[in-house]
């Protein structure tokens, strides 16, 4: 799942581009904007940055091996 530390980010990103009129009315503001980021985020379909960078490597593996295996059956057509 994403990081909490973004979501904070997030959270306080959106709460201080709330004008200071407003954003005085809710002392909890900011935890209310990050509860509901935290809530929208958990509904998408998403994947670490770690978790993509090993199905990256994993499809380049594959590839490689399949690779190999057509030369192997072209050289195997050829005899």
């Amino acid at each position: 799942m994403i990081d909490a530390k973004k979501i904070e980010q997030i959270a306080k990103q959106i709460t201080e581009s709330i004008p200071p009129g407003v954003r005085g009315m809710a002392d909890n503001m900011e935890q209310k904007v990050k509860q509901a980021v935290q809530g929208q985020l958990s509904k998408l379909d998403v994947v670490t940055r770690e978790e993509m960078e090993i199905q990256q490597h994993l499809i380049l593996r594959l590839r490689q091996r399949i690779e190999a295996l057509e030369a192997k059956l072209d050289e195997q057509d050829k005899a």
